[in-house]
């Protein structure tokens, strides 16, 4: 697609698929047919006739707060659900679910969700009992529970005894007394996470679960996942799972990545060509289809793979996400990552040829035309507030030359192409907002200028979302460092293949996003699938990074510890998802970080002053000037800020001064190869010593074939031997085939 070797590397630091060298080996991950939804088991319901609201009215501030005597309840350190909730305090005795445990709810309450939250739970699912209310004063008095109920309460406002100010959109009190149960909240989702709660603390082979106060409230509003269903197609039943397990850890965001260049997924009445051609592709896995002509082919014909989502399926699926307290977010790729549109409507792009661009032509009234008509039914289908319009890694190369782009911006009086990108944004922004509806875009967005009312997700790192927040616009993170859940999530030797990175559950849990007033919507996790064709992969890859992050978007920081999140993954959540039909990944067989990485080395260079005739690459920069000779070894992937890069034309050219003349005995640096995202070894390490700075006597120059392949793999360049030295030059260059980026995290020197 991107055919100049700067430019596809510089598209490598996120999503990493658009450069010259990538694997092409088969992805060894096995495939697999759909997993199917589980069916829910039917919950049992009163046929008694709903009672009218007004003969159960919502409590006003301060009616109800359980006020417990002294010494009853005791603070736990430990969380017994996840999220950690707000506050937890245990008491004496317990409460028993039974097959005629009635559930109570008042006539507002909206039904499916709670349905959904108790058919769930399983095996009590067959237990549930839901009445509505019969008695107006049932469970309004100050601390009063009815006996052997559960009683869900709708208030207007909750008191709340903590210090901190939190939204009440979600949250719930929850009392559990061996008499009774009490969850009461201002709305239905606050009800929906405090039945969650109550589910996780009961023992589901007796129904007994501890006496307890529950206070809890979501330290963001917004906590999401996205997945990409474009590079590999997900059937709606299995969205439909995620949904659920998303549910119990009360995330309340599904992005959806819909369209790319991998395929287009969903139904377009408008453009039928969309899903005829666009969503079918000839190859079933990402990987060697992207690596091959990367043609699309007919639906229906015999070697066609991928598939879309008609409109009956995303209407079902849209209001199973709703009785789950989730909203599904639509994502449609604009102006880049397109080939697949424009391959079915070349008209919309600069060159009017198929197969040639990945953008579309933004001076060309037609690409409005159509992303308009797009966007209209995609509105029919979708109530979210937010439409995420990608705006992401656009090359822009075509628009330079197009004489309909250059037209627009001297119409416009635009000065660049960024500014160009700027101007569609801003148009698309307008359009969404004339319809009720607010624009959703990655952080490129901001480039040119910010739309007006534009939501920036940021990715490339947290950079993008403060400088939104600074203009007064609201802003999600999801940092690639911390919530790019297609990295390895252990030592690469032991995964499957990935994109690259090392992105373990402990640096997930470690993210703490800091608010910026009410600005900071919350975070996200991001799942692109080049390199997860199967369902049960995806799964592995999601779990329990997911969850962790849903822990980083509802608890306190005051309330989380990794030690505790750990121990509830292994002895608990873990074995349940398994026994729901979820693979997730073992923690408890996790090898962990690279050896050299777990402690710091100590040499002659340490410490001593680096000259850099070859610049690094400011992408990344690790620690700076000081990264060579800092004595910090690097992990397993190249976004630890350990390893430095350097992309300059003969790549790494440095000189380490020793600040006098000593004995040397060996000289080396380690590096390391990732081919997808196009990392890979030098061909040739020069290394040379001086006595004087000027005057360098060779010392090595080690020369090696690089061979692609799909590993991780980390080589040792280095001299042995003995020398006079002050000054060390280590050098770098690149393999004429596939050049890439040099990594290197330390020059040591014994």
């Amino acid at each position: 697609m991107l055919k100049t070797l700067s430019l596809s590397l510089i598209l490598l630091i996120g999503r990493g698929i658009y450069t010259q060298a990538e694997a092409s080996a088969p992805v060894t991950a096995k495939n697999s047919s759909s997993v199917v939804a589980e069916k829910s088991a039917p919950v049992a319901a009163e046929t008694s006739a709903p009672v009218a609201a007004e003969n159960f009215p919502v409590k006003a501030t301060g009616d109800f707060s359980f006020k417990a005597e002294k010494g009853d309840f005791s603070e736990n350190t430990t969380s017994p659900c996840t999220p950690a909730p707000l506050s937890y305090r245990e008491s004496k005795g317990t409460f028993r679910w039974k097959p005629s445990t009635p559930i109570r709810y008042q006539a507002d309450t909206d039904t499916t969700i709670l349905r959904t939250a108790l058919a769930d739970f399983r095996p009590m699912a067959q237990w549930v009992r839901l009445k509505p209310s019969s008695s107006p004063t049932e469970g309004q008095k100050e601390g009063a529970i009815s006996k052997g109920s559960i009683t869900l309460q709708k208030v207007g406002e909750l008191v709340w005894p903590h210090k901190e100010r939190l939204s009440q959109k979600e949250a719930y009190y929850l009392i559990i007394k061996p008499k009774g149960v009490i969850v009461q909240a201002t709305t239905d989702a606050g009800l929906f996470y405090g039945l969650q709660t109550l589910m996780q603390l009961t023992d589901p082979t007796t129904g007994e679960v501890r006496a307890a106060v529950v206070e809890d409230a979501p330290r963001f509003g917004y906590r999401g996942v996205m997945l990409d269903v474009s590079r590999h197609f997900r059937s709606k039943e299995f969205l439909m799972k995620q949904i659920r397990l998303m549910a119990t850890y009360k995330m309340n965001h599904l992005h959806l990545h819909l369209t790319d260049a991998a395929g287009w997924r969903l139904q377009i009445d408008r453009y039928p060509r969309l899903t005829q051609l666009a969503a079918w592709r000839t190859h079933e896995v990402w990987k060697p289809w992207w690596n091959g002509d990367r043609h699309y082919c007919e639906e229906g014909s015999p070697n066609a793979h991928g598939g879309y989502y008609t409109k009956a399926e995303i209407r079902e699926l849209v209001e199973y996400a709703r009785r789950h307290c989730i909203t599904i977010i639509p994502e449609i790729e604009m102006p880049a990552h397109s080939e697949e549109v424009l391959t079915a409507y070349p008209e919309l792009s600069c060159t009017h040829e198929p197969y040639k661009q990945p953008d579309f032509c933004v001076g060309n009234e037609q690409t409005f035309t159509f992303l308009q008509g797009v966007l209209d039914e995609v509105i029919e289908l979708f109530p979210s507030h937010y439409i995420h319009i990608g705006g992401d890694e656009a090359g822009k190369a075509s628009w330079k030359s197009c004489p309909l782009c250059r037209q627009r911006m001297e119409q416009e009086g635009l000065k660049d192409v960024n500014e160009l990108q700027s101007y569609l944004i801003a148009r698309i922004g307008h359009y969404l907002k004339s319809k009720g509806r607010a624009l959703l875009g990655w952080d490129e967005i901001l480039e040119g200028g910010l739309a007006p009312e534009a939501t920036v997700m940021s990715w490339r790192g947290e950079e993008g979302g403060r400088k939104a927040m600074e203009a007064g616009h609201q802003a999600i993170m999801t940092p690639g460092a911390f919530c790019y859940l297609d990295s390895y999530q252990d030592a690469p030797p032991t995964q499957p293949e990935a994109i690259g990175g090392y992105l373990p559950l402990e640096k997930v849990y470690s993210y703490d996003p800091q608010p910026y007033g009410e600005l900071l919507l919350g975070v996200q996790g991001n799942l692109w699938t080049e390199y997860i064709p199967t369902e049960e992969h995806l799964e592995y890859m999601l779990y329990p990074r997911a969850i962790a992050l849903a822990e980083v978007g509802w608890s306190q920081r005051h309330r989380m510890s990794w030690t505790d999140f750990r121990h509830r993954m292994i002895s608990r959540e873990l074995p349940r998802m398994r026994a729901k039909g979820y693979q997730p990944f073992d923690l408890e067989r996790e090898a962990g970080n690279r050896t050299e990485a777990l402690q710091p080395i100590d040499h002659l260079a340490k410490g001593k002053r680096v000259t850099f005739i070859a610049p690094y690459w400011e992408k990344y920069p690790a620690n700076g000037v000081e990264t060579l000779t800092d004595g910090v070894r690097g992990g397993w992937g190249y976004g630890d800020g350990r390893w430095m890069a350097f992309l300059g034309k003969e790549r790494m050219d440095v000189v380490i001064d020793l600040e006098e003349e000593q004995e040397i005995h060996a000289v080396w640096g380690d590096f390391m190869q990732i081919c997808g995202p196009g990392v890979f070894l030098p061909a040739k390490v020069t290394i040379s010593a001086s006595t004087d700075g000027k005057h360098y006597t060779l010392l090595k120059e080690i020369e090696q074939q690089v061979v692609k392949d799909d590993a991780v793999n980390f080589r040792r360049y280095g001299w042995e031997g003995q020398a006079k030295a002050r000054y060390i030059r280590f050098r770098s260059n690149p393999d004429a085939q596939y050049g890439g980026i040099h990594f290197i995290d330390e020059v040591v020197v014994k």
